[in-house]
């Protein structure tokens, strides 16, 4: 018979992992440096994890905690979260690697100038020269027109594909860059926000600097789009009119409306809940408008923000609307409009490879096919990967639930 690992560890001493700590008004955000998991704990939390560290039990943490505080403490129930987060060195145990960052071989010291304050305000100003020219010069300013700037319909999807994922390359690792010059590795990868495919740089261990840094790595992106798009304008503005920088001040542009979209993960919205004060913005409030749900259907549900301070919680109300709103909004759009859409492109396509009128009219169906297709499976992939674990587990449930 073996014993629960809860209790083992009671009785024992516990090994956790080398961690990280920032204060954060009173409380502390904790997590291993380069990981990704993060977790807000008060002062007893923090004490106990000094306790934990210099070698006390659970048992003898939770007493010198309630002598030092007058807190009771569950301990034990405190270290079992802390070993699901992976803070815990378990003898035995599968090691933790950290994820492999992209660009290893980008040391702080090589992107260490992208913190520099002159460096910021250089980017302030080449801006601002942009608005500058923008107002005063109207005609430097492109429309949708100048997207079709050849007849050559692949050449001008091409070209839109080409300077989209150039900004978009430029745009990442300006996050990866400021994040990896404080220290945070930080991985650029594919995932998904509502029906949108993103490109996203997660760099998690940034809540551990500063908060000038943390603004700088959040910031980043778009400083490169609006300094992009600045420099168009500027050289249309000495150079006269061109297809390629009307097509980088038109992608620049977009990329930066769509972070103002903040009831999904933008950037904008990474700013908002650090200058909220919220730990978990978008989760949390997704959770409270459950919560209201399940109360609009008279079935029991805890306020999932009742722990939480006064201000923090007046955050989060306001932005569950602008959630519920704003995704309502965003997947009307897309069984309205992007999705019909979508439907009657692949059945042109899939009619005309049936009956082709000629050899140039099949191949394009065939490229509308395969991209439309490749697209879709990308983007299915990155949304497995998020959200597979959690459909998993919620089918496993079931089944225990349900007879045989």
């Amino acid at each position: 018979m073996t014993q629960d690992s809860g209790e083992t560890r009671a009785r024992a001493e516990v090994r956790l992992r080398d961690l990280a700590f920032r204060r954060d008004g009173d409380q502390w955000i904790v997590g291993r440096p380069g990981g990704e998991d993060f977790v807000a704990v008060p002062y007893e939390g923090m004490r106990a994890i000094r306790l934990l560290s210099a070698g006390a039990t659970v048992e003898e943490t939770e007493r010198r905690l309630h002598a030092e505080t007058g807190v009771h403490l569950d301990v034990r129930g405190f270290v079992r979260v802390l070993g699901e987060l992976g803070f815990l060195d378990e003898p035995g145990g599968p090691v933790a690697l950290p994820r492999r960052p992209t660009f290893p071989w980008l040391r702080p010291e090589h992107v260490r100038w992208t913190l520099h304050p002159l460096v910021h305000l250089l980017v302030a100003v080449l801006v601002a020269a942009g608005i500058v020219t923008a107002v005063a010069r109207r005609d430097t300013l492109p429309g949708w027109h100048d997207l079709l700037w050849n007849a050559h319909g692949t050449l001008v999807l091409a070209s839109q594909i080409a300077a989209g994922w150039t900004l978009i390359f430029l745009h990442e690792t300006a996050h990866l860059s400021t994040a990896r010059a404080a220290g945070v590795p930080g991985r650029i990868r594919l995932g998904t926000r509502l029906q949108f495919l993103a490109v996203q740089t997660v760099v998690s261990g940034v809540w551990l600097a500063e908060r000038r840094v943390r603004l700088t790595v959040y910031l980043a992106g778009m400083a490169v789009d609006a300094a992009a798009c600045s420099a168009a304008l500027l050289l249309t503005a000495a150079v006269g009119r061109h297809p390629a920088l009307s097509l980088v001040a038109l992608t620049s542009l977009t990329m930066l409306a769509t972070q103002f979209l903040v009831f999904m993960r933008t950037d904008v919205y990474f700013l908002l809940q650090d200058l909220s004060g919220c730990r978990n913005m978008y989760g949390d409030a997704s959770a409270y408008v459950r919560h209201l749900a399940l109360r609009s259907l008279r079935r029991p549900s805890p306020d999932p923000l009742a722990g939480l301070p006064r201000r923090e919680r007046r955050s989060l109300r306001a932005y569950a609307a602008l959630l519920v709103v704003g995704t309502t909004a965003c997947l009307g759009v897309a069984f309205a409009v992007t999705g019909p859409a979508t439907l009657t492109l692949l059945g042109r396509a899939a009619n005309t490879l049936i009956a082709p009128a000629d050899p140039l009219a099949a191949l394009d169906a065939a490229a509308v096919l395969l991209s439309v297709v490749a697209f879709q499976a990308v983007w299915a992939r990155a949304w497995w990967r998020r959200h597979g674990p959690r459909v998993r587990r919620a089918l496993r449930r079931r089944a225990g639930q349900d007879p045989a």
